[in-house]
Protein backbone atom coordinates (compact mmCIF):
# COMPACT_ATOMS: atom_id res chain seq x y z
CA UNK A 1 0.00 0.00 0.00
CA UNK A 2 1.82 3.09 -1.09
CA UNK A 3 1.94 5.53 2.26
CA UNK A 4 1.72 9.31 2.12
CA UNK A 5 3.89 11.43 3.61
CA UNK A 6 2.64 14.32 5.64
CA UNK A 7 4.51 17.53 4.41
CA UNK A 8 6.37 19.79 6.35
CA UNK A 9 5.22 22.99 7.35
CA UNK A 10 8.34 25.31 6.49
CA UNK A 11 10.61 23.10 3.47
CA UNK A 12 13.22 25.13 2.75
CA UNK A 13 14.40 22.64 0.21
CA UNK A 14 10.88 22.31 -1.33
CA UNK A 15 10.52 21.84 -5.36
CA UNK A 16 9.72 25.12 -6.92
CA UNK A 17 9.43 24.30 -10.36
CA UNK A 18 5.69 23.87 -11.65
CA UNK A 19 6.43 20.71 -13.36
CA UNK A 20 7.80 18.55 -10.29
CA UNK A 21 4.11 19.53 -8.49
CA UNK A 22 2.28 16.46 -7.13
CA UNK A 23 -1.17 15.93 -5.84
CA UNK A 24 -0.30 13.90 -3.26
CA UNK A 25 3.69 13.05 -2.21
CA UNK A 26 5.19 16.25 -3.27
CA UNK A 27 8.06 18.10 -2.44
CA UNK A 28 6.14 21.30 -1.58
CA UNK A 29 7.41 25.04 -0.21
CA UNK A 30 3.48 25.20 0.46
CA UNK A 31 4.26 29.07 -0.95
CA UNK A 32 1.07 30.26 -2.95
CA UNK A 33 1.89 31.52 -5.99
CA UNK A 34 -1.32 32.48 -8.19
CA UNK A 35 0.95 33.20 -11.22
CA UNK A 36 2.65 29.59 -11.32
CA UNK A 37 -0.07 27.06 -10.91
CA UNK A 38 0.07 23.36 -12.53
CA UNK A 39 -3.46 22.65 -12.43
CA UNK A 40 -4.91 25.69 -15.04
CA UNK A 41 -8.53 24.68 -14.05
CA UNK A 42 -7.54 26.18 -10.48
CA UNK A 43 -7.82 29.31 -11.17
CA UNK A 44 -11.24 29.40 -12.34
CA UNK A 45 -12.18 27.24 -9.45
CA UNK A 46 -10.68 30.29 -7.22
CA UNK A 47 -12.42 33.26 -8.63
CA UNK A 48 -15.73 31.21 -9.05
CA UNK A 49 -15.78 30.74 -5.46
CA UNK A 50 -14.55 33.78 -4.13
CA UNK A 51 -17.43 35.48 -6.00
CA UNK A 52 -20.17 32.79 -4.40
CA UNK A 53 -19.51 34.98 -1.24
CA UNK A 54 -22.65 35.41 0.60
CA UNK A 55 -24.09 36.45 4.03
CA UNK A 56 -27.31 33.82 5.24
CA UNK A 57 -28.74 36.75 7.34
CA UNK A 58 -29.40 38.21 4.45
CA UNK A 59 -32.22 36.11 3.23
CA UNK A 60 -35.73 36.94 4.31
CA UNK A 61 -37.63 34.27 6.51
CA UNK A 62 -40.74 36.06 7.92
CA UNK A 63 -43.08 33.72 5.30
CA UNK A 64 -40.80 30.65 6.34
CA UNK A 65 -42.09 31.51 9.78
CA UNK A 66 -45.59 31.17 8.93
CA UNK A 67 -45.19 28.41 6.75
CA UNK A 68 -43.74 25.99 9.23
CA UNK A 69 -46.06 25.87 11.45
CA UNK A 70 -48.71 25.19 8.43
CA UNK A 71 -46.81 22.38 6.97
CA UNK A 72 -48.57 18.72 6.95
CA UNK A 73 -47.10 16.66 8.91
CA UNK A 74 -44.97 14.94 6.42
CA UNK A 75 -43.68 17.56 4.97
CA UNK A 76 -42.31 19.32 8.51
CA UNK A 77 -41.40 15.48 9.82
CA UNK A 78 -39.07 15.65 6.22
CA UNK A 79 -38.02 19.41 6.45
CA UNK A 80 -37.11 18.45 10.18
CA UNK A 81 -35.04 15.04 9.50
CA UNK A 82 -33.48 16.37 5.77
CA UNK A 83 -32.01 19.76 7.62
CA UNK A 84 -30.80 17.61 10.65
CA UNK A 85 -28.75 15.60 8.20
CA UNK A 86 -27.43 18.23 6.48
CA UNK A 87 -26.61 20.04 9.19
CA UNK A 88 -24.66 17.42 10.51
CA UNK A 89 -22.27 16.47 7.19
CA UNK A 90 -21.81 20.16 6.71
CA UNK A 91 -19.98 20.20 10.12
CA UNK A 92 -18.29 16.71 9.49
CA UNK A 93 -17.19 18.33 6.14
CA UNK A 94 -15.84 21.64 7.74
CA UNK A 95 -13.85 19.32 10.36
CA UNK A 96 -12.30 16.39 7.99
CA UNK A 97 -11.21 19.01 5.25
CA UNK A 98 -7.96 20.05 7.11
CA UNK A 99 -7.03 16.48 7.26
CA UNK A 100 -7.29 16.44 3.39
CA UNK A 101 -4.85 19.18 2.83
CA UNK A 102 -1.93 17.75 5.48
CA UNK A 103 -1.26 15.38 2.20
CA UNK A 104 -2.12 17.76 -0.70
CA UNK A 105 1.30 18.88 -1.89
CA UNK A 106 -0.09 20.98 -4.09
CA UNK A 107 -0.49 24.29 -3.28
CA UNK A 108 -3.36 25.67 -5.35
CA UNK A 109 -5.58 23.04 -4.55
CA UNK A 110 -4.82 23.59 -1.01
CA UNK A 111 -5.94 26.99 -1.16
CA UNK A 112 -9.57 25.95 -2.61
CA UNK A 113 -9.50 23.25 0.09
CA UNK A 114 -9.70 26.27 2.60
CA UNK A 115 -11.99 27.87 1.02
CA UNK A 116 -14.63 25.23 0.62
CA UNK A 117 -13.45 24.45 4.75
CA UNK A 118 -15.05 28.10 4.96
CA UNK A 119 -17.81 27.84 3.13
CA UNK A 120 -18.92 24.51 5.03
CA UNK A 121 -18.77 26.25 7.87
CA UNK A 122 -21.12 29.47 6.44
CA UNK A 123 -23.65 26.50 5.57
CA UNK A 124 -23.78 24.94 9.50
CA UNK A 125 -24.45 28.63 10.60
CA UNK A 126 -26.88 29.04 7.46
CA UNK A 127 -28.89 25.88 8.66
CA UNK A 128 -28.34 27.19 12.27
CA UNK A 129 -30.20 30.66 11.18
CA UNK A 130 -33.29 28.58 9.54
CA UNK A 131 -33.87 26.56 12.38
CA UNK A 132 -33.10 30.01 14.97
CA UNK A 133 -35.51 31.80 13.12
CA UNK A 134 -38.12 29.03 12.18
CA UNK A 135 -37.91 27.05 15.62
CA UNK A 136 -38.32 27.44 19.31
CA UNK A 137 -35.08 26.49 21.13
CA UNK A 138 -36.46 23.25 22.30
CA UNK A 139 -37.61 22.48 19.06
CA UNK A 140 -33.90 23.43 16.92
CA UNK A 141 -32.42 21.27 19.33
CA UNK A 142 -34.23 18.41 19.09
CA UNK A 143 -33.74 18.95 15.04
CA UNK A 144 -29.94 19.45 15.29
CA UNK A 145 -29.69 16.19 17.47
CA UNK A 146 -32.12 14.14 16.07
CA UNK A 147 -29.12 11.99 14.72
CA UNK A 148 -28.73 10.83 18.02
CA UNK A 149 -32.16 9.06 18.42
CA UNK A 150 -33.29 7.98 14.75
CA UNK A 151 -31.89 4.80 13.44
CA UNK A 152 -31.32 5.17 10.25
CA UNK A 153 -30.39 8.83 10.47
CA UNK A 154 -27.31 7.38 12.23
CA UNK A 155 -26.51 5.07 9.91
CA UNK A 156 -26.65 7.25 7.23
CA UNK A 157 -23.93 9.17 8.83
CA UNK A 158 -21.85 6.18 9.75
CA UNK A 159 -21.39 5.38 6.02
CA UNK A 160 -19.61 8.94 5.48
CA UNK A 161 -17.92 9.07 9.09
CA UNK A 162 -16.59 6.00 8.70
CA UNK A 163 -14.46 6.70 5.79
CA UNK A 164 -13.30 9.48 6.94
CA UNK A 165 -12.11 7.68 10.57
CA UNK A 166 -10.79 5.26 8.20
CA UNK A 167 -7.94 7.48 6.97
CA UNK A 168 -7.29 9.02 10.03
CA UNK A 169 -6.57 5.55 11.43
CA UNK A 170 -4.87 4.30 7.82
CA UNK A 171 -2.74 7.58 6.39
CA UNK A 172 -2.32 5.63 3.55
CA UNK A 173 -3.19 6.82 -0.45
CA UNK A 174 -5.63 4.15 -1.33
CA UNK A 175 -7.55 5.27 2.34
CA UNK A 176 -7.13 8.87 0.76
CA UNK A 177 -9.02 7.90 -2.53
CA UNK A 178 -11.70 6.30 -0.76
CA UNK A 179 -12.27 9.59 1.99
CA UNK A 180 -12.44 11.37 -1.28
CA UNK A 181 -15.28 8.98 -2.96
CA UNK A 182 -16.84 9.18 0.35
CA UNK A 183 -16.76 13.23 0.25
CA UNK A 184 -17.59 13.04 -3.45
CA UNK A 185 -20.91 10.69 -2.55
CA UNK A 186 -21.55 13.11 0.09
CA UNK A 187 -21.43 16.50 -2.19
CA UNK A 188 -22.49 15.44 -5.31
CA UNK A 189 -25.29 12.75 -4.25
CA UNK A 190 -26.63 13.45 -0.44
CA UNK A 191 -26.06 17.27 -0.79
CA UNK A 192 -28.46 17.19 -4.23
CA UNK A 193 -30.92 15.08 -3.57
CA UNK A 194 -31.48 16.97 0.12
CA UNK A 195 -31.80 19.94 -1.54
CA UNK A 196 -34.63 18.41 -4.18
CA UNK A 197 -36.59 18.31 -0.97
CA UNK A 198 -36.20 22.08 -0.31
CA UNK A 199 -36.94 23.00 -4.13
CA UNK A 200 -39.96 21.11 -3.87
CA UNK A 201 -41.61 23.39 -1.38
CA UNK A 202 -40.47 26.38 -2.97
CA UNK A 203 -42.07 25.37 -5.92
CA UNK A 204 -45.75 24.15 -3.92
CA UNK A 205 -45.34 27.80 -2.70
CA UNK A 206 -44.09 27.15 0.78
CA UNK A 207 -41.20 27.93 2.81
CA UNK A 208 -39.24 30.55 0.25
CA UNK A 209 -36.81 31.49 2.51
CA UNK A 210 -35.32 28.00 2.77
CA UNK A 211 -35.35 27.16 -1.00
CA UNK A 212 -33.66 30.72 -1.50
CA UNK A 213 -30.82 29.61 1.75
CA UNK A 214 -30.51 26.34 -0.17
CA UNK A 215 -30.07 27.73 -3.39
CA UNK A 216 -26.68 29.53 -2.33
CA UNK A 217 -26.06 26.31 -0.58
CA UNK A 218 -26.39 24.67 -4.06
CA UNK A 219 -24.32 27.46 -5.69
CA UNK A 220 -21.66 26.50 -3.62
CA UNK A 221 -21.47 22.85 -3.16
CA UNK A 222 -21.29 22.92 -6.72
CA UNK A 223 -17.98 24.31 -6.78
CA UNK A 224 -16.98 21.37 -4.00
CA UNK A 225 -18.25 18.68 -6.35
CA UNK A 226 -15.90 20.36 -9.26
CA UNK A 227 -13.16 20.07 -6.92
CA UNK A 228 -13.03 16.71 -5.91
CA UNK A 229 -14.09 15.92 -9.42
CA UNK A 230 -11.16 17.28 -10.38
CA UNK A 231 -8.66 16.13 -7.87
CA UNK A 232 -9.65 12.68 -8.15
CA UNK A 233 -9.23 12.89 -11.93
CA UNK A 234 -5.49 14.21 -11.65
CA UNK A 235 -4.85 11.39 -8.84
CA UNK A 236 -6.01 8.76 -11.68
CA UNK A 237 -3.52 10.78 -14.17
CA UNK A 238 -0.72 10.97 -11.66
CA UNK A 239 -1.12 8.02 -9.47
CA UNK A 240 -2.47 5.31 -11.86
CA UNK A 241 -1.61 2.10 -9.68
CA UNK A 242 -4.59 3.85 -7.13
CA UNK A 243 -6.86 3.22 -9.91
CA UNK A 244 -6.11 -0.14 -11.11
CA UNK A 245 -9.64 -2.34 -11.50
CA UNK A 246 -9.66 -3.96 -8.28
CA UNK A 247 -9.58 -0.42 -6.92
CA UNK A 248 -11.89 0.88 -9.10
CA UNK A 249 -14.22 -1.94 -8.51
CA UNK A 250 -14.36 -0.75 -4.63
CA UNK A 251 -15.07 2.88 -5.19
CA UNK A 252 -17.44 2.22 -7.82
CA UNK A 253 -19.31 0.04 -5.16
CA UNK A 254 -19.24 2.61 -2.58
CA UNK A 255 -20.95 4.92 -4.87
CA UNK A 256 -23.66 2.32 -5.79
CA UNK A 257 -24.32 1.70 -1.83
CA UNK A 258 -24.70 5.82 -1.71
CA UNK A 259 -27.21 5.71 -3.79
CA UNK A 260 -28.79 2.94 -2.42
CA UNK A 261 -28.59 4.35 1.42
CA UNK A 262 -29.79 7.50 -0.16
CA UNK A 263 -33.07 5.36 -1.83
CA UNK A 264 -33.82 4.01 1.60
CA UNK A 265 -33.61 7.36 3.67
CA UNK A 266 -35.76 8.44 0.52
CA UNK A 267 -38.34 5.72 1.10
CA UNK A 268 -38.42 6.50 5.16
CA UNK A 269 -38.16 10.71 5.09
CA UNK A 270 -40.34 11.59 1.69
CA UNK A 271 -42.02 8.83 0.39
CA UNK A 272 -45.20 9.03 -1.21
CA UNK A 273 -46.66 11.77 1.14
CA UNK A 274 -45.32 15.09 -0.01
CA UNK A 275 -47.17 17.07 -2.21
CA UNK A 276 -45.56 17.28 -5.52
CA UNK A 277 -43.09 14.11 -5.52
CA UNK A 278 -43.62 10.62 -5.33
CA UNK A 279 -40.95 8.03 -4.50
CA UNK A 280 -40.75 6.64 -7.97
CA UNK A 281 -39.90 10.72 -8.95
CA UNK A 282 -36.96 10.50 -6.44
CA UNK A 283 -35.42 7.32 -7.21
CA UNK A 284 -35.14 8.01 -10.39
CA UNK A 285 -33.33 11.54 -9.78
CA UNK A 286 -31.44 9.70 -7.26
CA UNK A 287 -30.17 7.36 -9.65
CA UNK A 288 -29.54 9.62 -12.77
CA UNK A 289 -27.06 11.48 -9.62
CA UNK A 290 -25.36 7.76 -9.04
CA UNK A 291 -25.04 7.66 -12.62
CA UNK A 292 -23.72 11.19 -13.02
CA UNK A 293 -21.12 11.11 -10.59
CA UNK A 294 -19.95 7.60 -11.30
CA UNK A 295 -19.54 8.16 -15.40
CA UNK A 296 -17.59 11.67 -14.21
CA UNK A 297 -14.64 10.07 -12.37
CA UNK A 298 -14.29 7.43 -14.96
CA UNK A 299 -16.15 4.66 -13.27
CA UNK A 300 -18.65 4.30 -15.45
CA UNK A 301 -22.48 4.25 -15.13
CA UNK A 302 -24.03 2.61 -12.12
CA UNK A 303 -27.63 1.42 -13.54
CA UNK A 304 -28.60 0.93 -17.28
CA UNK A 305 -31.32 3.15 -17.01
CA UNK A 306 -31.54 6.79 -15.75
CA UNK A 307 -28.38 8.22 -17.52
CA UNK A 308 -30.46 10.95 -18.32
CA UNK A 309 -32.05 13.63 -16.22
CA UNK A 310 -35.68 12.22 -15.34
CA UNK A 311 -38.18 14.51 -17.02
CA UNK A 312 -40.20 14.65 -13.88
CA UNK A 313 -36.97 16.25 -11.98
CA UNK A 314 -36.03 18.76 -14.54
CA UNK A 315 -37.80 21.63 -12.46
CA UNK A 316 -34.83 20.81 -9.59
CA UNK A 317 -32.30 22.55 -12.37
CA UNK A 318 -34.23 25.58 -12.65
CA UNK A 319 -33.84 25.67 -8.56
CA UNK A 320 -30.38 24.75 -8.59
CA UNK A 321 -29.03 26.65 -11.79
CA UNK A 322 -26.14 28.89 -10.24
CA UNK A 323 -26.98 31.36 -13.19
CA UNK A 324 -30.38 31.93 -12.27
CA UNK A 325 -30.01 33.08 -8.96
CA UNK A 326 -31.09 36.55 -7.99
CA UNK A 327 -32.05 38.56 -4.32
CA UNK A 328 -32.08 41.53 -3.24
CA UNK A 329 -28.88 41.04 -1.11
CA UNK A 330 -27.15 40.81 -5.11
CA UNK A 331 -29.07 43.38 -6.61
CA UNK A 332 -28.16 45.73 -3.58
CA UNK A 333 -24.71 45.21 -3.99
CA UNK A 334 -24.24 44.90 -7.89
CA UNK A 335 -20.92 46.57 -7.78
CA UNK A 336 -19.38 44.80 -5.32
CA UNK A 337 -20.83 41.26 -6.24
CA UNK A 338 -21.42 41.97 -10.23
CA UNK A 339 -20.14 38.62 -10.82
CA UNK A 340 -21.92 36.78 -8.65
CA UNK A 341 -25.80 36.43 -10.18
CA UNK A 342 -23.71 35.56 -13.55
CA UNK A 343 -22.06 32.13 -12.77
CA UNK A 344 -21.08 29.42 -14.81
CA UNK A 345 -21.83 25.75 -14.01
CA UNK A 346 -19.35 23.69 -14.44
CA UNK A 347 -20.69 20.22 -14.03
CA UNK A 348 -23.12 20.70 -16.98
CA UNK A 349 -20.20 20.65 -19.62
Amino acid sequence: MQELKEKALFNENGDIEVAKRRMINGNTTNLNDFNNMKYNWVSDWYRQAMNNFWVPEEINLNQDVKDYRLLAKAEKTAYDKILSFLVFLDSLQTANLPNVGEYITANEVNLCLTIQAFQEALHSQSYSYMLDTICSPQERNDILYQWKNDELLLNRNKFIGEQYNAFKEHKDAFHLVKMMIANYILEGIYFYSGFMFFYNLGRMGKMPGSASEIRYINRDENTHLWLFRNIINELEKEEPELFKDEYKKIYKEMLYTGVKEEIKWARYVIGSDIEGLNINMVEDYIRYLGNQRANDIHLGYLFEDNREEPEAMKWVNIYSSANLIKTDFFEARSTAYAKSSALVDDLDD
